[in-house]
């Protein structure tokens, strides 16, 4: 039998009681004092940051809205009717972020960042926090790329930049969704990556957008994030923040991004919602008092940044419906003050035949001919002019125009051929190039000879006619970028030789008749 001896065992134990480290889990726990609507009011969380992930039981989590001296105000993502009063709420210490990245590019997912296609879980390690402070002015450059959009009526009179932020305004039913799909389908081919963000909307409409996209490919370089009308008000107040972070991480990693949010009138008023539950006093129209900052620091995200930081951009394109065309209500108003110019949809116009309905009056870009390559500058200088000076003196005919003298008659007649020009079917967007020829041939009176019945089919037949035997004419306009004496001396060439042609047509059409 061995001896133990009494030394030794005071020397292991000596080693042991010195190499002991203490590790201890320290985890910030609170309990749910209230809970209902989807806000929880939580107890004993002292030191919990604003915009905190909150972990509740069954796989709930919240975001802290309100830090107040007792307790914490969170609001509830996912289903928050399993959470009872007295549950534990542990702290992460992570401000809520969603995945990103280039696995999000043809998927339809919710403002988490979970599947709503059911194509499988998105693989990313990558994640943007929801809420980002937007680039400084040193960090950007002005707005000089156009971000085309294959609408006539927009890429002359209204253009849109690369970094700019356009907000797409008017009724119910005015076209606005139609706007955003054009858009979307005229990137084909291009470096931009589309998000369309769908807040309150029903899912029958945002699984037709999808379906649009998909049947015509568009889903290839778009990412859908969908809050609809059936989620709870939390998620649609966190969707547009979800898609700008999205948004961001391609706008960071050199690339250009565009992103739609439909509509931010709904998102003002989840937020609302949630405000008035977590207790804060009401503004105007019962809305928070910091309803204008909510849509401010969404919107000021979009940017062009500068050379040194890789020169991506982030463009935004939110949409606001007005009840009974009355722009100058709380959020409207909020929304024009914020962004880059807006393009409003007038039900009237749009009721009159005149699609899209864009008034181009009181639509404007604050870029202005910055945002167009200079051929388009060149040919739509005048178009804008002409159309104000039309709609003025069509205000004025309505009483009778048969004592008008031969000028205003002659304007009268000249706008009623661009309105028609200006016309443009649903999910046809058209190259820049074309267009270009089409509104050099109506800023420079060659549609005068033709019957106002008769422009869609003149607009139809010179695209044909120019692809046809012109084919080099379209090929100098898309590389040039500029009309210079060559290109102007070949577009009217083609123009006289199919207005030649396109007469003959309309007189053998005519004495057929006869």
């Amino acid at each position: 039998m061995a001896k133990i001896k009494a030394d030794e065992i005071t020397k292991i134990l000596r080693e042991q009681i010195e190499n002991y480290q203490q590790t201890v889990a320290v985890e910030e726990v609170g309990s749910v004092i209230s809970v209902g609507d989807g806000i929880a009011r939580i107890h004993g969380l002292d030191r919990c940051m604003a915009g905190e992930m909150l972990e509740f039981p069954h796989g709930v989590f919240g975001i802290a809205l309100n830090l107040e001296e007792d307790q914490v105000g969170t609001v509830l993502l996912g289903d928050y009717t399993q959470i009872r009063e007295g549950d534990t709420v542990k702290r992460t210490n992570k401000i809520m972020s969603v995945p990103v990245g280039n696995a999000l590019v043809g998927r339809v997912v919710n403002p988490l960042g979970q599947p709503l296609d059911g194509q499988g879980p998105v693989v990313t390690d990558q994640r943007n926090p929801l809420e980002r402070i937007a680039p400084g002015v040193v960090d950007r450059q002005p707005v000089r790329e156009p971000v085309q959009t294959g609408i006539k009526a927009i890429d002359s009179m209204i253009p849109i930049g690369r970094g700019q932020r356009e907000l797409i305004i008017g009724d119910r039913q005015t076209g606005k969704t139609a706007i955003i799909i054009d858009t979307i389908l005229n990137q084909r081919g291009g470096d931009m990556i589309c998000i369309y963000c769908a807040i309150g909307q029903k899912r029958s409409t945002v699984a037709q957008v999808v379906k649009t996209l998909t049947d015509n490919g568009a889903m290839e370089y778009s990412i859908v994030v969908a809050a609809t009308a059936s989620e709870p008000a939390t998620m649609q107040y966190i969707a547009p923040f979800a898609a700008a972070a999205i948004g961001e991480y391609f706008r960071d990693t050199k690339r250009h991004a565009i992103c739609f949010y439909d509509d931010l009138s709904k998102h003002a008023q989840s937020y609302r919602e949630i405000s008035l539950l977590l207790r804060r006093p009401p503004g105007r129209e019962a809305f928070p008092g910091d309803v204008f900052f909510l849509h401010s620091r969404l919107l000021e995200r979009a940017a062009k940044l500068n050379d040194k930081l890789g020169a991506g951009s982030l463009t935004a394109l939110p949409v606001i419906e007005t009840q009974a065309g009355d722009v100058s209500a709380y959020i409207p108003t909020n929304v024009i003050s914020i962004t880059d110019g807006q393009i409003y949809l007038e039900a009237d116009l749009f009721n009159s035949g005149m699609r899209p309905a864009i008034n181009a009056g009181i639509s404007v870009s604050r870029v202005g001919g910055n945002a167009q390559i200079r051929a388009m500058r060149q040919v739509a200088g005048t178009l804008r002019l002409d159309m104000a000076q039309y709609r003025e003196l069509a205000a004025f005919a309505q009483f009778g125009s048969d004592q008008l003298d031969k000028t205003t008659q002659a304007q009268l007649f000249r706008g009623q051929r661009l309105m028609e020009v200006l016309k443009q079917d649903q999910y046809q967007p058209l190259p820049v190039e074309k267009q270009i020829v089409l509104i050099f041939a109506a800023t420079n009176r060659y549609l005068d000879s033709v019957e106002v019945a008769d422009c869609g089919r003149y607009e139809r037949e010179l695209y044909a006619f120019v692809e046809t035997n012109y084919d080099g004419l379209l090929k100098m306009i898309r590389e040039k970028k500029a009309i210079d004496d060559a290109v102007r001396a070949e577009m009217t060439k083609a123009l006289d030789a199919f207005k030649e042609r396109f007469q003959a047509t309309a007189e053998a059409a005519t004495a057929a008749v006869h």
